[in-house]
């Protein structure tokens, strides 16, 4: 079966955008971090620390669905817990995160990465 360039070309377009709004949620989500409007919590998610930021609020749900499939995924895969991949990937999380970013430990504490 023979596809139109205008198919190819489309699919071509889309691949496009969702990579480059992939790439503006992630610099979306590092301006957010290192304003302090959200943090990382110990368990892999985002929180958000102002609660009347709307727009930190809907980063923050978009983010935490993603990363929760992939803890699913991972622990199934890995016939393991789910909070456990979690916290898991919070360290690798933390290691990545641009200064200025606030992270909300077990015990509650908040500690900002210098």
């Amino acid at each position: 079966m023979r596809r139109s360039p205008f198919a190819a070309a489309a699919a071509l377009l889309l691949l496009t955008l969702s990579l480059v709004s992939g790439a503006r949620a992630d610099e979306s989500l590092d301006q957010l971090r290192r304003s302090g409007a959200v943090g990382e919590r110990y368990d892999g998610l985002l929180v958000v620390r102002s609660q009347s930021d709307a727009a930190a609020r809907a980063v923050v749900d978009q983010v935490n669905a993603k990363r929760s499939a992939i803890y699913e995924a991972r622990a199934k895969k890995d016939n393991a817990d789910v909070k456990e991949v979690g916290k898991l990937y919070a360290r690798e999380i933390a290691g990545k995160a641009p200064a200025g970013t606030w992270f909300l430990g077990e015990d509650g504490q908040w500690v900002q990465k210098k």
